[in-house]
């Protein structure tokens, strides 16, 4: 059977809102009869579904002609009805068309049966009279299928009333089962009360509580009778006045006989009244208590507040009760405190970090101690310490109220800030002391919100222990005072000025922001402006003195730093300062540290190599005019265990700092001394000398002509033999003591000889002062001796006045024939330098001077 198709009778045709009936089991047999019967090649049945005309059955067409010859037959399904003309738009190739309207048992029209050829023709009156009797037929088909679709939703309409009928009684059978379940359930006592006051229904708390056995021994009793204890007592005349004034009553009332308190819920209705009631004795007798406590509350001199959260589930609290104490404390009233949150008594110089404290304890549902500076309602403050407990609900989840009490502990406060002020400030200048300083600089640091750049200023006076020596303690104390105050005059309040102790100062300057390039220059500006400060005249007690500083800067941000490490960076910086010139700052580089790591390090191998003995001597022989040695210079040399052997250049600056020089001069002494003493048995060496260079410290040490004293003792060495080389530096400062100890060592036998002369101090009023042997001439003079003629004036004038001062003269650094030559010419008689020998160790020592003309 071909596909439905509709088309609308009297608008448009709208195919895809209306499904096709099902075609009667018959019709596609009586259409295909019809065609037959009046010999056309087409016949279609087409009815009339809600005004739409709509294709039910056909035959002789395609697929493509049926839209067409559906809109040919609603012509005839239209009001009034027409005959199409032909051939039509809608069906071009139909000739012939035939078409008789279908009826119901009711006169309603229900379609039409066409027959249709593409050729001209008519019908025989037979052919019409079958067309008609076949059109009854379609009709009785049509009616059947109404009718029995009709029966169809009769049946099942009655089958939805009978269901639905079931489902309301099982609703209400549900309805009343739930009802009685819910009564039997509930934690209150239930009953019902007719007209005439008899018990209707009662659930078995209502039994329980009432203390009977079942409901049965109360179902249709009076109340009255049963329970003669509530006659005339308040129960019964509040259930009497909700049935007379029609209104539900809500009351508490005691049933002596059973000793007990009910909470009771009268509501009146229609038939009679309903009441529900339980047992409160025991929050009756709880309220009691709470009473009593609350009026002992009251009297307590400690501040006690009670607070609730807030509903909804907003976050925060509200005072809900607080005591006599509260108000004698605050001086607000307990009505001007009630629904107010605790932060009431909270104001400007409340520790922020002590609330966040208290907060997060209230979040974790854990007691919390805290003090806090509390304000009173006329605006003063006091110190308060309060201790707060939760109170969970019943189930012990969710903490609902909070119990603070405090008490005011603001003279405990005073106390311990003066304790606190000795303890963390400098007694004299009021400033934070080192262990503040510490604490400070631990909180910048440690503190992860620390995320912007900052800088460490160490400030030391200069010459300050000069004031304190010539003018006595008290103008150095008052110094210091002033000095503290002009420092914290050139930073911000958020800065820290700290005394370490003495005439050292340091300065934390903290969120400098977070360019560490305007940090540091914004570190330089407050240096250059501590600078000029204290470079200021001071007034001390009638006494006018000027003092200037040295400043170390070391900057720092927020990646980790240890604070030790950044205060001797600052303290590093500052000695660069004074070794600068004082009276300016430095900023410490990385460059610092790696030579002070460096050098702390060196002298670290240099304890380790006098322990182990790593040091050893090489000698440079001295040779005279015939090529003779006269005599060798002990030259210091470092068999280092990894860096093999180490030249004096390298190790005697770390010496000098560490003061390790003393016991390697007196090493290099004594082993000095003892190569004379092997040397005084063999005739060939008996008449050599050895020069030992002497540092100024060693030179300056109280014991040192002692000790050149002991160790020739020691080894029985002639005094002569051994030559001591003095560096110039010693004529800077303090000559007469040093022509004393010359003196002293002259007197001995000891040859003296002035190292490297010409480079230092010399002068000839104090060189004709001092007892000398030798000068010595530098071998950078002698380097350019023949190309440079003021190096040979030089050497020509050291020599000349050694001569007029009867002072042999040796020259160091001799490396040519020509310049030995040079020398010779002009009256030097010693050398010494490569073109003679190189410095060697004893043993091939030994063997150069075999080598020597004798």
């Amino acid at each position: 059977m071909s596909l439905p198709t509709v088309h609308s009778v009297a608008s448009p045709p709208a195919p895809a809102q209306v499904r096709a009936p099902a075609p009667p089991p018959d019709t596609d047999r009586l259409v295909q009869l019809a065609a037959r019967s009046c010999g056309t090649a087409m016949a279609l049945v087409v009815l009339l579904e809600n005004g739409q005309a709509v294709f039910s059955s056909g035959t002789g067409f395609s697929a493509a002609e049926r839209e067409g010859l559906v809109t040919l037959c609603a012509a005839a399904l239209e009001t009034p009805p027409r005959q199409p003309l032909l051939p039509a738009r809608c069906a071009p190739g139909i000739h012939f068309y035939r078409g008789i309207a279908i009826a119901g048992q009711d006169g309603t029209l229900r379609g039409v049966l066409a027959v249709m050829d593409r050729v001209p023709r008519s019908l025989s009156p037979e052919q019409e009279q079958d067309l008609e009797t076949l059109v009854e037929l379609v009709a009785g088909q049509l009616d059947l299928q109404r009718q029995r679709r009709e029966r169809r939703a009769m049946a099942a309409e009655r089958a939805r009333i009978r269901s639905s009928m079931r489902q309301t009684e099982e609703d209400a059978q549900r309805l009343a089962t739930r009802l009685g379940i819910t009564l039997e359930s509930i934690t209150e006592g239930f009953y019902t009360l007719d007209p005439d006051w008899r018990f209707t229904y009662i659930n078995s708390e209502g039994v329980r509580l009432l203390r009977r056995s079942s409901a049965a021994e109360l179902l249709g009793k009076s109340i009255w009778e049963e329970f003669p204890g509530v006659v005339n007592t308040s129960f019964s005349e509040q259930v009497q006045a909700a049935v007379t004034g029609h209104r539900q009553v809500e009351f508490e009332a005691l049933y002596a006989p059973l000793d007990k308190w009910f909470e009771v819920r009268a509501h009146p209705f229609p038939d009679g009244l309903a009441i529900y009631f339980r047992d409160v004795s025991k929050q009756r007798q709880t309220r009691e208590q709470l009473m009593l406590l609350e009026t002992s509350i009251s009297r307590l001199n400690d501040i006690v507040i009670i607070a609730e959260a807030l509903p909804s589930g907003k976050p925060g609290l509200r005072i809900i009760f607080v005591n006599n104490a509260f108000e004698r404390h605050t001086g607000y009233s307990r009505s001007e405190a009630m629904g107010q949150s605790p932060q009431l008594l909270c104001g400007a110089l409340t520790e922020r970090s002590e609330l966040r404290r208290i907060r997060s304890a209230f979040r974790r549902g854990e007691p919390v101690q805290a003090e806090l500076i509390t304000y009173k309602k006329n605006g003063r403050h006091f110190w308060m310490e309060v201790d707060i407990v939760p109170v969970a609900d019943d189930v012990g989840v969710f903490f609902t109220h909070w119990v603070a009490v405090g008490r005011d502990v603001t003279r405990r406060k005073a106390t311990e800030s003066e304790i606190r002020h000795l303890a963390f400030y400098d007694a004299l200048t009021q400033l934070p002391n080192r262990q503040l300083l510490m604490n400070r600089l631990h909180k910048t640091l440690g503190g992860q919100e620390q995320q912007r750049a900052g800088a460490l200023m160490f400030v030391d006076l200069d010459n300050f222990k000069a004031l304190n020596d010539t003018m006595g303690h008290q103008k150095g104390d008052l110094l210091l005072q002033k000095v503290a105050k002009r420092l914290a005059a050139c930073v911000r309040p958020a800065d820290m000025v700290a005394r370490l102790g003495g005439d050292e100062f340091v300065i934390l300057l903290d969120d400098l922001g977070d360019d560490p390039q305007a940090a540091a220059a914004e570190a330089r500006a407050v240096g250059e402006k501590i600078l000029a400060a204290l470079c200021e005249p001071y007034s001390l007690a009638g006494y006018q003195h000027y003092s200037t500083c040295s400043i170390g800067i070391t900057s720092f941000d927020h990646t980790e730093h240890a604070i030790g490490d950044l205060l001797k960076q600052a303290d590093l910086a500052m000695y660069q300062a004074k070794v600068a010139g004082r009276n300016t700052l430095c900023f410490f580089n990385p460059v610092m540290q790696a030579a002070v790591s460096a050098n702390a390090a060196l002298q670290s191998d240099l304890r380790q190599g006098l322990r182990e003995n790593q040091f050893l001597l090489y000698y440079q022989p001295q040779v005279g005019r015939d090529g003779r040695m006269t005599g060798v210079e002990a030259l210091l040399r470092w068999q280092h265990g990894s860096r093999g052997l180490v030249e004096p250049s390298e190790f005697i600056p770390a010496a000098e700092d560490g003061g390790l020089i003393l016991p390697l001069g007196q090493w290099v002494l004594e082993t000095a001394c003892r190569q004379l003493a092997a040397w005084a048995h063999r005739p060939e060496t008996a008449a050599l000398s050895i020069a030992v260079n002497v540092s100024v410290r060693q030179f300056r040490h109280s014991d040192f002509v002692d000790l050149v004293m002991a160790a020739l003792k020691e080894t029985q060495v002639s005094p002569y033999k051994l030559k001591l080389e003095l560096t110039e530096s010693l004529l800077a400062d303090d000559m007469e003591v040093t022509i004393s100890k010359m003196a002293a060592l002259k007197d001995m036998g000891v040859t003296l000889s002035i190292d490297d002369f010409g480079m230092g101090y010399s002068s000839l009023s104090c060189l004709k002062r001092l007892p000398l042997d030798q000068l010595k001439i530098d071998k950078s003079f002698v380097k350019d001796i023949l190309r440079d003629p003021n190096d040979a004036a030089i050497a020509r004038t050291i020599i000349g006045l050694a001569q007029s001062l009867g002072l042999s003269v040796v020259a160091e650094g001799v490396e040519t024939a020509a310049q030995r030559d040079f020398l010779s010419r002009h009256g030097c008689e010693c050398y010494q330098g490569y073109l003679f020998c190189k410095p060697l160790p004893i043993a091939a020592l030994e063997v150069f001077m075999k080598t020597l003309v004798r």
